[in-house]
């Protein structure tokens, strides 16, 4: 299927590896001239090479941190307008809520719901001047069924998601669609990080404590990153002109529920 966004201008956050990465990549092969963006410099340089192989659209990379305003300064500067913006973000870490300050609230409050909507606030109105616009963000399957001890990201994101139920009411008559995706379990590296951790909590190897996520995943398998990837470029098509203010949940089936 052809997308009808070769040419257009996407910022993609978060994606030197993992989710951001799998998003970047498959706008790429759609044509896409993508801007990708990251804190640490030599990861996203071999992340942009990784991606400028792929010979479709064009890629360039800044070294920037979203949460903060001199960060953010120094994409806009660099690349003032976008026809795409896939927000994301790593959560914070789990833990009790008994023992997390206000400071830690604050950290994840502005990686995961300011940042993102201070990257709204730059380009959502060139968007709408121009009649087209797509804004993604990547959120987590907690927003939709609460995980044990992650309260600072579910906290977090679940404002953002409300936030952007709101505004993409007001964007979308003038061509500009906002929607979330929110990831279920996917076969990262953070993933393979979280599952070690896991395995040396509970006394356990690496690959027990993975096969044990796995024997209670409907699927039986994690997510492909790619997979996340084609579903943010179909919600940057202009095929997804009507999809508007949704949370697009990609989790296997894991969601006891039916809505």
């Amino acid at each position: 299927m052809d997308l009808g966004i070769a040419g257009r201008k996407a910022l993609v956050c978060g994606a030197s590896a993992g989710l951001g990465h799998a998003c970047a990549k498959a706008l790429v092969e759609d044509g896409v001239h993508v801007v990708i963006v990251a804190r640490t410099e030599g990861p996203l340089v071999e992340a942009a090479q990784r991606l400028a192989a792929i010979g479709r659209g064009r890629v360039e990379w800044v070294a920037a941190d979203v949460t903060s305003a001199d960060g953010r300064a120094r994409i806009f500067a660099a690349h003032p307008d976008f026809d795409i913006v896939v927000t994301n973000a790593g959560g914070p870490p789990p833990g009790d809520f008994r023992q997390w300050t206000r400071d830690d609230w604050l950290r994840a409050i502005d990686a995961n719901m300011l940042a993102p909507i201070e990257l709204i606030k730059a380009t959502v109105d060139g968007m709408m001047a121009r009649g087209f616009g797509r804004i993604v963000n990547i959120t987590s399957s907690a927003v939709k069924s609460p995980v044990e001890g992650l309260g600072l990201s579910t906290g977090a994101r679940s404002a953002l998601t409300g936030f952007v139920a709101g505004l993409a009411r007001q964007t979308v008559a003038h061509g500009v669609t906002i929607n979330n995706l929110l990831p279920g379990t996917f076969d990262t590296a953070r993933l393979a990080g979280n599952l070690a951790a896991q395995a040396q909590r509970e006394g356990i190897t690496a690959e027990q404590a993975r096969a044990r996520r796995l024997a209670k995943h409907p699927a039986r398998r994690f997510g492909d990153p790619d997979e996340l990837g084609r579903t943010c470029a179909f919600l940057c098509s202009v095929h997804a002109g009507y999809l508007n203010g949704q949370n697009i949940l990609l989790d296997g089936g894991s969601f006891n529920g039916v809505f």
